[in-house]
């Protein structure tokens, strides 16, 4: 969930590393550094908090300024608190090697032991420390290897050079390259890794393993990255390290090697060119990313839609499923995490109402650690907004062992859960900034519900006829979020009204159950207050007793087949005292009878209900967070991409 950036070229390497840091602080914001490699030493500068306190302290570095050369990392914590200590880079006992990680080293305490055993001396509480000392006694060892060959070919009349950069271009893996590797095969765990060292001046070596890392190669230099928004600016092309792999860079060079076996293997590396709008990731005058994104998904809806629609047929050839094997499939798993997971719960609606297949939708984390049903005849669609999310990749891995089709939906081309399904769809969300996702989840509902229309077509459970018009109206949904969005007034003064809440209850039944969901989280990620969700047929069954004089309630009250029912809840609430906000459809006159606030949302067809009413709860839990004093894009103890378990 860490941040990494590194850079070495002909440039100084601060600016790079701060504009790179800045650019990833959505994956971490508890701590941010840089190691700054200068020949023989090498400048470690560290702060607590976000990125602009590191970018202060450079501001009077003088020196240090000079390095062209530079490693940084902005965190996340896990193991030891965000204190300036457990920043990283961290050091080897003697400073010659600096090195940044993201992921957990699930073994770090029996290597901390040994080392300390040793002799080595820990500043830190992280367990990612161990990396860097086992690098250092990695150096050591090869060190005196190297000095033995040495020997023996100057005793024959022949020398073969050992520094990084005449190692690089003659495609051979510098010592340091070799001592990371020689490192990461004591690790058990998850991690991408950058190194510097006085040992190789010049050099940057990367390794990964389940976290994500590319690298790209510019006219001024080469660059290193968790993420590649960090690299955008500076080129298109980018090198996706795969698990298992090592990547080096020097000045003017990238190689890379398979890093699975016992020696290091070079690789032909194949870059994929990214195509996102930088200009889209900077707030474009708007107040934070959180309300750009906000406004950008009528885009989203469109974009994601694009091209879908062929004739009178939905066109996912991505899927690479033939019509006689989508007619095998006997069961549909929807697995992910968060917000994804409640895109998935819109979409079980839809499969089984549709398609006629049963569908379920499961957290990922808790897919992967039972045994669940799952055959050849399984289709299990992996939903993930960064395309790394560690438990939903583990849970894609054991289904796929089992037999399982797998099909994709992220918002990063290239991203691990793109690689490893035998389909993918791109919500076309462009980068999301804010950690709390908004325009990313109605891309994955948009995409999730054309797999609806898609299984249910080819399985002749829609005509082509019902499909064009379902197609038509979904589209239309772009128009109808923009209306949403034209005024906001409704939403301010509700959120006004419950700004000094302690909890707050969101209900709805069958596709408001799932858009509750998503705004109780909503509500909970950005603005600390807490919330829960349930289908309002369940108030009697507990969450009644919660209500008092003023607690708020917040329905998802559009017309539905269940449209009374959720009526009947609503009074035995106002009944209490609740203070009652509903989300209805426009010209419903009747509500306003049972709720303190109404929020009108324009006529759509029930299935797609949940793409109209999820947008007002996002203004609402954005409005309660700004009233409450909070960040909303970058919320305590939160990070945009899980990574680790």
């Amino acid at each position: 969930m860490c941040g990494i950036v590194g850079y070495t070229g002909t440039e100084p390497a601060v600016p790079v590393l701060l504009d790179g840091l800045a650019r990833l602080e959505y994956r971490g914001y508890d701590s941010s550094g840089v190691a700054l490699e200068r020949g023989s030493r090498i400048d470690v500068v560290c702060e607590t908090g976000k990125v602009a306190r590191l970018a202060e302290a450079l501001g009077v570095g003088g020196g240090a300024h000079e390095a062209a050369c530079g490693i940084g990392h902005t965190r996340w914590a896990t193991h030891g608190r965000p204190t300036q200590a457990n920043a990283h880079p961290h050091t080897s006992c003697d400073g010659a090697v600096a090195l940044v990680h993201n992921g957990i080293i699930e073994n770090f305490a029996e290597l901390r032991r040994e080392l300390e055993a040793a002799g080595h001396a820990f500043r830190s509480d992280t367990d990612s420390e161990v990396i860097a000392h086992l690098v250092e006694e990695s150096l050591v060892s090869l060190a005196c290897v190297d000095a033995a060959d040495d020997a023996l070919a100057d005793a024959e009349g022949r020398r073969t050079p050992h520094d990084g950069t005449a190692a690089l271009a003659q495609g051979r893996p510098s010592i340091l390259a070799r001592a990371v590797h020689a490192a990461a095969s004591r690790l058990i765990g998850s991690y991408a890794i950058a190194v510097v060292s006085t040992a190789d001046p010049g050099v940057i070596v990367g390794m990964r393993k389940d976290s994500p890392l590319v690298a790209g190669l510019a006219a001024d230099g080469a660059y290193l990255a968790s993420d590649a928004i960090a690299l955008i600016d500076h080129t298109r092309d980018v090198v996706i390290v795969e698990d298992g792999q090592l990547i080096e860079l020097g000045a003017t060079t990238l190689a890379l090697f398979d890093a699975s076996g016992s020696c290091l293997a070079p690789l032909e590396p194949s870059p994929v060119h990214i195509d996102w709008d930088a200009e889209l990731t900077e707030k474009g005058g708007y107040s934070d990313f959180m309300l750009k994104e906000i406004h950008e998904q009528p885009r989203v809806i469109r974009d994601t839609l694009a091209g879908r629609l062929v004739g009178d047929s939905v066109h996912l050839d991505e899927l690479a499923l033939t019509r006689e094997e989508l007619n095998l499939l006997d069961r549909v798993y929807i697995i992910a995490c968060g917000t994804s997971y409640h895109a998935g719960l819109i979409a079980k609606n839809l499969i089984e109402t549709w398609a006629q297949l049963p569908c379920e939708v499961e957290v990922a984390s808790e897919f992967r650690y039972r045994n669940p049903i799952v055959t050849p005849t399984t289709l299990v669609v992996a939903v993930s907004q960064s395309g790394e999310t560690a438990d939903t990749l583990a849970a894609m891995r054991d289904a796929r062992i089992k037999g399982a089709r797998v099909f994709g939906i992220t918002n990063v081309v290239g991203s691990s859960v793109a690689r490893e399904s035998d389909g993918v769809i791109y919500t076309k969300a462009n980068k999301e900034i804010a950690v709390a996702s908004t325009k990313s989840f109605l891309g994955q509902v948009v995409s999730l519900t054309l797999v609806a229309m898609m299984l249910a077509q080819t399985r002749g459970k829609l005509t082509a006829g019902q499909v064009r018009l379902l197609f038509s109206e979904l589209a239309d949904t772009a128009e109808k979020v923009e209306a949403v969005l034209a005024d906001a007034t409704s939403v301010e003064a509700a959120a006004e009204a419950c700004k000094d809440a302690r909890s707050a209850l969101f209900v709805g039944r069958g596709m408001g159950s799932a858009v509750a969901c998503e705004g109780a989280l909503k509500l909970k990620e950005i603005s600390y207050l807490h919330a829960e969700a349930y289908p309002a047929g369940e108030m009697k069954h507990g969450p009644i007793a919660l209500i008092d004089e003023g607690f708020p309630v917040i329905a998802i009250a559009t017309m539905s087949p269940t449209y009374d029912k959720v009526l009947s809840n609503l009074q035995e609430c106002k009944a209490r005292g609740a203070k009652v906000i509903a989300i209805a459809t426009e010209g419903d006159d009747e509500i306003a009878r049972h709720a303190d606030h109404v929020i009108a949302v324009p006529s759509v067809r029930d299935a797609f209900s949940a793409i109209v009413a999820s947008v007002p709860l996002q203004l609402f839990a954005r409005a309660i967070a700004v009233l409450r004093g909070c960040d909303v894009d970058q919320p305590r103890n939160l990070a945009k991409s899980v990574t680790v378990e």
